[in-house]
C-alpha cells in the first residue's frame, strides 16, 4: 500500500459496540478487554497511515442502520471493514444483512473487507486499499 494514496476518511470501520455483546459466549473476554483491543487496533491502523472513522453499533438492526448512516455521513469512503463480531455470530445475521444493504444504498461501489479479530484489521484493509 502506498500511504500517500490513503485519503482522509477512506476507511469506515464498522463493528458492534463492546457494550452490545453477550460475553457469556466468549470465555475470558469482557467489555474492557474488547474495548482495549479495538482501541489498540484503531491506533495501529492510524499508525500504518490509514484514516478511519470508527462506527461502533448497537445490536438492534434498525438502530444500527441509523447509526451507520450517521457515521457514513462523516466522509467519503472507499472501503468498509465489517468486524467479525457482526458477521460470525448467527444471531447477528439480520444485522449483517441490514448493514451491507444500507451501505450499498448510501455508498454505491464501496468495497468491503472483513477481519477475524481486531488484530487482523490492517491485513484485511491492505487487501483492498
Amino acid at each position: 500500500m502506498n500511504q500517500q494514496n490513503v485519503n482522509a476518511s477512506t476507511v469506515l470501520s464498522i463493528g458492534l459496540h463492546p457494550s452490545a455483546l453477550d460475553y457469556s459466549r466468549y470465555p475470558g473476554l469482557d467489555e474492557a478487554t474488547l474495548t482495549a483491543r479495538i482501541d489498540a487496533a484503531e491506533a495501529a491502523l492510524r499508525a500504518a497511515g490509514f484514516d478511519i472513522v470508527s462506527c461502533r453499533l448497537p445490536a438492534e438492526p434498525d438502530a444500527a442502520a441509523d447509526e451507520l448512516r450517521r457515521c457514513a455521513s462523516l466522509g467519503e469512503f472507499r472501503v468498509a471493514m465489517i468486524g467479525a463480531g457482526i458477521r460470525m455470530a448467527p444471531e447477528h445475521t439480520l444485522l449483517f444483512e441490514r448493514l451491507v444493504n444500507t451501505l450499498g444504498d448510501i455508498a454505491p461501489g464501496i468495497r468491503f473487507c472483513f477481519n477475524t479479530s481486531p488484530e487482523t484489521t490492517i491485513e484485511a484493509l491492505r487487501r483492498w486499499v
